[in-house]
């Protein structure tokens, strides 16, 4: 899992640099993946924020557009920046639609044998991009890490937060998302992902991959959510979101609001001026765990 180093930019007196290398979770297919070192990281290891982008979007569009290098500069914070899927799988159909396949991982380990060697994101993020900054000998503190992400990402941050709390290794001091696709199994997106990748479909997918399920049967474990969504978001307003089916399900179980703070923001829409617009906000958030 040797990195190559494919670019690097000088942002907010820090570094951002974009990685390849041969990604044995991604079936042996090349990835990429761009992460942001303030300037304090050449003097020691500094905590990690992972940042998982939503549908057809690469590593790059949040490094570029999200609005969040200036803030975690200020806090000496450096953030992951993942691809959304394997490339260059050559599974039949995987190109067919922007919102399956390629670009649309969907933040899962693919069940069904046709995805199953390639589309195993969950495991590419949570396991083998830590270890291989690990092995690479960066400067990552590893016991202090965050996550977040839009839309398809943000509900890959939810779920790996609450799975990684679930499971009781706590690899995740706290979780935000902007626009998640909080109820996937009750959304159009989220049913054609599950029932392309995995084997058991819709059905697997609840306990697994679905917020609102995983924290309906929780309550005991503490969690620090922050959740923001706009009103003029066309997706929320045709029910690919859901994001008060997640609030309900946290209230329900006796997550109050300084566990779980679900915002809506009143005219945003779905876009990066959205996400930029409360990106500083999100990492300050995850500061205050990260630093404690």
């Amino acid at each position: 899992m040797s990195l190559e180093k494919v670019s690097s930019n000088k942002a907010f007196d820090g570094e951002l640099i974009k990685y390849k290398f041969k990604s044995e979770a991604l079936g042996g297919l090349y990835a990429n993946f761009n992460l942001f070192l303030p300037a304090n990281a050449s003097k020691g290891k500094v905590p990690l924020l992972t940042y998982l982008s939503g549908l057809t979007c690469t590593e790059d569009n949040a490094a570029q557009k999200g609005g969040f290098l200036g803030p975690a500069a200020k806090e000496g914070i450096a953030i992951l920046f993942p691809d959304t899927s394997p490339r260059g799988a050559g599974i039949e159909g995987e190109d067919a639609d922007w919102d399956f396949g390629t670009g649309a991982g969907f933040y899962v380990n693919a069940t069904n044998p046709k995805y199953a060697k390639h589309y195993n994101m969950l495991a590419h993020v949570t396991v083998e991009l830590p270890q291989t900054i690990e092995a690479a000998g960066l400067p990552i503190d590893l016991t202090r890490q965050s996550i977040f992400g839009h839309s398809m990402g943000g509900h890959g941050a939810l779920t790996m937060y609450l799975q990684s709390l679930r499971s009781g290794v706590k690899q995740y001091r706290s979780c935000s998302a902007f626009a998640p696709i909080a109820n996937p199994t009750k959304c159009p997106w989220g049913q054609k992902a599950f029932s392309g990748y995995l084997q058991g479909g819709v059905e697997e997918a609840k306990d697994q991959y679905d917020a609102t399920e995983i924290i309906s049967k929780m309550g005991k474990e503490p969690v620090h959510i922050l959740v923001d969504y706009g009103t003029a978001d066309n997706f929320y307003k045709q029910g690919q979101l859901l994001p008060e089916n997640f609030l309900q399900a946290a209230r329900g179980v006796g997550y109050d609001e300084m566990q779980v703070r679900v915002r809506s923001q009143d005219g945003y829409d779905h876009s990066y001026y959205f996400i930029s617009t409360f990106g500083a906000d999100h990492v300050h958030f995850h500061a205050n765990f990260l630093k404690a």
